[in-house]
């Protein structure tokens, strides 16, 4: 009796029917079990402290409370920047901490006071050629305009070298949240030591 071949699309399908049930065999076999949490993966301080002191297993820190908004920033809706602690914060009008996050200031800061949002742009070109986003301008220094933004591909590079620039670069996400709360009218900016 002579073998009989099969037409090619049979094979085909043969073929995916076999990986898809093997794929899903696979997942099955990984989706049992317990799965660490991440608090499982990371123990607290308290669970550290109780390790033996043979142990050679680093635990990771917990993560840091967010620092407070400083006390002397004004009252009601507004943006915080700190530029000691190089920190926003964004405040809801009950006076609550929405969002606070670290920032990279340019080589020109501005003066300690408070400031009104006064113009918005959603995109342009840095003075230090980046391509940035999320503009928020609020004051000016030595002729320079005093913005928050956020580069486009996330990056903060340093100033080049004996260029003044103005800009206070954020985290993508960071420069994101503060664009949504800065461009609503009349929003202020309390700038503090």
């Amino acid at each position: 009796m002579a073998a009989r071949l099969l037409p090619s699309w049979v094979w085909v399908t043969g073929l995916t029917a076999g990986a898809t049930v093997a794929v899903v065999f696979l997942a099955l076999q990984a989706d049992k079990g317990p799965h660490p949490t991440a608090a499982a993966v990371r123990p607290s301080a308290s669970a550290s402290a109780g390790a033996s002191a043979g142990s050679h297993a680093s635990a990771s820190p917990a993560p840091a409370k967010a620092p407070a908004v400083p006390a002397a920033s004004g009252t009601g809706r507004r943006v915080v920047y700190s530029l000691g602690a190089e920190r926003v914060w964004t405040v809801d009008a009950s006076g609550k901490a929405t969002r606070t996050f670290t920032v990279w200031p340019g080589t020109v800061s501005p003066d300690p006071g408070t400031y009104t949002i006064t113009g918005t742009m959603a995109a342009t070109t840095g003075s230090d050629g980046v391509q940035i986003e999320h503009i928020l301008y609020f004051a000016s220094k030595s002729g320079l305009s005093i913005a928050f933004s956020n580069a486009v591909d996330g990056s903060s590079p340093p100033p080049a070298a004996g260029k003044q620039t103005s800009g206070i670069r954020m985290h993508k996400a960071d420069g994101t949240a503060l664009w949504t709360f800065g461009t609503e009218p009349d929003t202020k900016v309390t700038v503090v030591k």
